[in-house]
């Protein structure tokens, strides 16, 4: 296993604020259309609305999920950085590929995420046609 310097784990710092920033705008979006087709279903019953429902629950799970994996992956390169200023490099090695792990994991459900949003998009479209 190959031992990492202490501004190994430092890297990975500006990018996960980056996708704390596009997380973070993602939820407050999504948190406005549920309230926008509230109004809407309120008012219409729509049944667009309502196909729109069960994709709005899912998205917010994931962006949950991804939110909670990124916060992990912070967590563990924090840890690993910590392990390797005190010389513990067996132990920083293993939180660093842990905090790697999580990362992917928050990406993947970002990708997830982002073919529900398609999809909700392509009902909308449907709706106008």
């Amino acid at each position: 296993m190959m031992d990492i310097s202490i501004t190994t784990p430092a890297l990975l710092f500006p990018a996960i604020t980056i996708l704390f920033l596009a997380y973070s705008n993602r939820f407050l979006t999504i948190a406005s259309r549920i309230r926008e087709k509230h109004d809407v279903f309120s008012k219409t019953q729509s049944p667009i609305a309502q196909k729109q429902i069960v994709s709005f629950r899912k998205r917010i799970r994931l962006i949950l999920a991804m939110e909670l994996l990124a916060v992990l992956g912070i967590i563990h390169c924090t840890v690993a950085m910590g392990f390797v200023f005190f010389s513990m490099q067996y132990q920083g090695n293993i939180a660093f590929a842990l905090s790697i792990i999580f990362i992917i994991l928050s990406l993947i459900a970002s990708i997830g995420e982002l073919l529900l949003s398609t999809k909700a998009l392509n009902i909308e479209i449907e709706d106008m046609e």
